[in-house]
């Protein structure tokens, strides 16, 4: 069986464009979410003065992005704000992987694999408006092609000219883990020998928030202290921050990788996926979510013993935390209460669909960097959630394996493992 590797990385997220803002802001403990600057929540309509101002004003956006830098004068208004968010991870992870200049043989033989959530919900919304309050000569012909998610992995490959398959999958929050599963069955099997895999999300819209409001499900009291709003296990939580971003990973065979003299970043080495078949939105008990990662760690065929770091979902909503804690505690037994674990969307928000792809970067960074990233804004733990989420800051240590877990809409779980390059 083939082994699968990760040569490039690259990011776009609140705490900026590249790898080294990401690293940076994770192992400092930075709040990345702030109030949203995209729209006007107080007026998010404007032609429509009816609808009344929006709840919730926190959000964690990609700051000061401009999809100009990224895409030609023509697709600017054609394209969602998830496509250029998708084009600048992927350039930053080919370029580090060392495949800037891929020959049209290796383009042929290079794939996409990408997890979103939303996808063109953006671009969407953005046309219904248009129709509704303005004109249907105001609607762009794109507005089908461009407002699907099967559109995010096609860009990305007519972009960068990739010429393998090209699939795009859509689970909620498991998105990009249930991508990066797929993508380890693609490399362990031979059918593919280089993918680019990953999460891309840029859903952070008026409808979105108030949506999201209605579920009950994002922050309302936090507005003048946005970065204090994300708060996973914290008893005084009250929902997860909408957020966005990308992560790419350049993902290849690790022999034809070592071949062509690659940098092993991390290796991909198990993948657990369930549904409780439960509720739309809720899960009931944690068996299912435990189930999933212990499926990932024996597809690794490792212990939990020796699990050195959980990346959680960690939303910050009444229910998810505690159920999580709950499902580690029973995949991970006693060694739980000693393992170390947090939850990046304290620090980014939650981005969807791309939410998995972002753990997994997470994950890496400490790997690279020596340190365990943090769950910031846990001032008040809840008694229910009482495992060791390395509260407020980073700490020194070494991860030779993790685990990244992922829940989702509609009863869904996803786990990964990943192991220390050995390189």
């Amino acid at each position: 069986m083939f082994r699968a590797v990760i040569t490039g990385i690259g990011v776009a997220s609140p705490f900026g464009v590249g790898w080294d803002a990401w690293s940076q802001g994770l192992r400092a403990g930075t709040s990345a979410t702030r109030c949203v600057s995209l729209f006007d929540p107080e007026i998010p309509f404007p032609l429509a003065p009816h609808i009344e101002a929006l709840s919730c004003h926190v959000v964690a956006e990609v700051p000061g992005f401009s999809p100009a830098d990224w895409l030609g004068p023509k697709d600017l208004d054609r394209v969602p704000r998830v496509v250029p968010l998708a084009l600048c991870a992927t350039r930053e992870a080919l370029h580090s992987a060392g495949l800037s200049d891929m020959n049209h043989t290796d383009k042929g033989e290079t794939g996409v694999v990408v997890g979103s959530g939303g996808g063109g919900w953006s671009f969407g919304e953005a046309q219904l408006t248009a129709w509704l309050l303005k004109s249907t000569k105001r609607v762009s012909p794109y507005s089908i092609s461009s407002s699907i998610v099967g559109m995010v992995s096609s860009e990305i490959s007519i972009a960068e000219g990739l010429r393998a398959r090209s699939h795009s999958i859509s689970d909620g929050c498991t998105s990009s883990s249930d991508a990066f599963g797929y993508a380890l069955d693609l490399i362990r099997s031979g059918r593919e020998k280089r993918l680019l895999v990953g999460g891309a999300d840029g859903c952070i819209t008026p409808a979105m928030l108030a949506g999201f409001a209605l579920m009950r499900a994002i922050p309302t009291h936090w507005n003048s202290e946005p970065g204090r709003a994300s708060r996973p296990f914290s008893a005084d939580r009250d929902g997860f921050v909408l957020g966005e971003g990308a992560w790419m990973f350049v993902v290849e065979e690790r022999e034809a990788a070592l071949r062509r003299g690659a940098r092993i970043r991390a290796e991909l080495c198990g993948y657990g996926a369930t549904c409780e078949a439960y509720h739309r939105v809720a899960l009931k008990e944690p068996d299912e979510a435990a189930r999933a990662m212990t499926m990932a760690l024996a597809d690794a065929n490792i212990a939990p013993s020796e699990v050195d770091y959980v990346n959680l979902h960690g939303t910050a909503t009444a229910a998810n935390d505690p159920l999580e804690t709950a499902a580690v505690k029973i995949a991970l037994g006693t060694y739980a209460m000693q393992t170390p674990m947090s939850s990046t969307k304290s620090q980014i928000g939650h981005a969807q669909g791309a939410s998995g792809a972002a753990g997994v970067a997470a994950t890496i960074a400490g790997m690279e960097g020596g340190f365990i990233p943090p769950t910031i804004n846990l001032d008040k733990p809840d008694p229910a959630c009482d495992l060791d989420y390395v509260p407020h800051q980073s700490r020194p240590g070494h991860i030779e394996w993790a685990l990244a877990n992922c829940l989702g809409f509609g009863s869904k779980n996803a786990a990964l493992v990943l192991r220390r390059s050995e390189t």
